[in-house]
């Protein structure tokens, strides 16, 4: 997540205008330069990191705490209090801070409200984030992450000294990828946020998390979580991917990069389903590994073409049921005569012999690379098991 000093930094030179974030309990986490009206509270709290009991209490009554949706409070004279307008910081309806503008020397206009309300759930990730980051500061727990996945090992030791995760834990990696082709950044603060959601549920496995532009990966300790409680987190719909344990979390990037092959092929191929293991991959295991995926030169121009589609569907369940015609007619529900005309089709136009093992092997290997690469696209057949 994006360091909440820059965002504010950010949000004040949108605006125009100088702006105070605090936590729930009023205390000052960031502040723009303050360039505009100021007054004796303003300095205090920036000096003191917090505003004094009274003024506190002044807001509480002004309503505050209470409101879902931005308000002016008035000024309070005696309290050397300017206007202000407070932004409320909320996530799944909880308080997490405030945003504060003084609301003089111009009033903030309706249109600037409106775009400091539209930043407080960005906001809220930040604030939501700095406190699971416990005695690390958020953005050096991002920093670690990032360096831990890329299997940096003193990125581990930097976890485990801020006590962000314990030592002697065994490590599992999920990894949850959008099933949208060009994931959009709408899609990736979905994740942010189901994921902050979820570490909040699961602070008994210490999790920690890391998000990027096409895929988000959680790092549990301790037994494995369900698959199913990052799908449950996620308002956008996802596949997972589940990385083999890991003995110490330093080890943590070979669980990483399974998990995000398994999640990749959960996302081109259905048929295995929303959640898949990495011991669950089958041939995807090896398939993912390939540098240079060129298919069976008959099978490419096949592919794409919709009129092609039913034929290349049966020339998979056919090659997935170890080449049973019995068993392939069942699954597909197709007369056995049906069957064997499009195999015949298919040897047509592919130019191949299916008595032929190798081509066999081809053919197979092929349809199942043209899944990953996203070429081949059939319907999701849950009669049968892909191998």
């Amino acid at each position: 997540m994006a360091d909440l000093q820059r965002m504010v930094d950010e949000l004040a030179a949108r605006l125009g205008r100088p702006l105070l974030l605090e936590d729930r309990v009023q205390r000052v986490v960031a502040y723009s330069e303050q360039n505009g009206a100021m007054d004796d509270i303003r300095r205090d709290s920036i000096l003191r990191r917090t505003s004094t009991p009274e003024v506190r209490q002044w807001l509480r009554a002004a309503g505050v705490h209470d409101s879902p949706v931005p308000l002016r409070t008035p000024g309070a004279p005696r309290l050397g209090l300017l206007p202000r307008v407070c932004v409320p910081v909320r996530h799944e309806e909880g308080l997490l801070g405030f945003l504060w503008f003084i609301d003089a020397e111009p009033a903030m206009s309706a249109t600037q409200v409106d775009e400091a309300a539209a930043a407080a759930p960005v906001l809220a990730l930040g604030l939501l984030h700095e406190s699971l980051a416990s005695g690390l500061a958020s953005h050096r727990e991002l920093e670690a992450v990032t360096g831990l996945l890329l299997g940096e090992r003193d990125a581990a030791r930097q976890l485990i000294e801020a006590g962000a995760f314990p030592q002697a834990l065994a490590v599992t990696v999920l990894v949850a990828r959008p099933l949208a082709d060009e994931p959009d950044e709408a899609q990736r603060l979905a994740l942010e946020q189901g994921l902050l959601a979820l570490r909040r549920r699961l602070s008994g496995h210490h999790p920690l998390h890391l998000v990027r532009y096409d895929h988000a990966a959680l790092l549990v300790a301790g037994p494995p979580v369900s698959p199913d409680d990052l799908h449950a987190a996620m308002s956008v719909p996802v596949a997972v991917g589940v990385g083999r344990p890991r003995p110490g979390l330093a080890e943590a990037a070979g669980s990483y990069a399974e998990a995000r092959h398994a999640a990749e092929v959960a996302a081109r191929v259905p048929d295995l389903g929303r959640s898949v293991p990495w011991e669950r991959l089958g041939v995807y295991r090896m398939l993912t590994q390939w540098p240079d995926r060129e298919l069976h030169p008959g099978l490419a121009p096949l592919l794409g073409q919709e009129q092609h589609l039913p034929l290349l569907e049966t020339l998979e369940t056919y090659l997935d049921l170890a080449g049973s015609a019995v068993a392939t007619s069942r699954a597909l529900r197709l007369h056995r005569t049906s069957l064997y005309y499009r195999l015949q089709r298919v040897e047509e136009l592919a130019g191949t012999d299916l008595k032929d093992g190798g081509e066999r092997l081809a053919l197979h290997l092929s349809l199942k690379l043209a899944r990953l690469a996203g070429s081949y696209k059939p319907a999701a057949k849950p009669s049968h098991k892909v191998i």
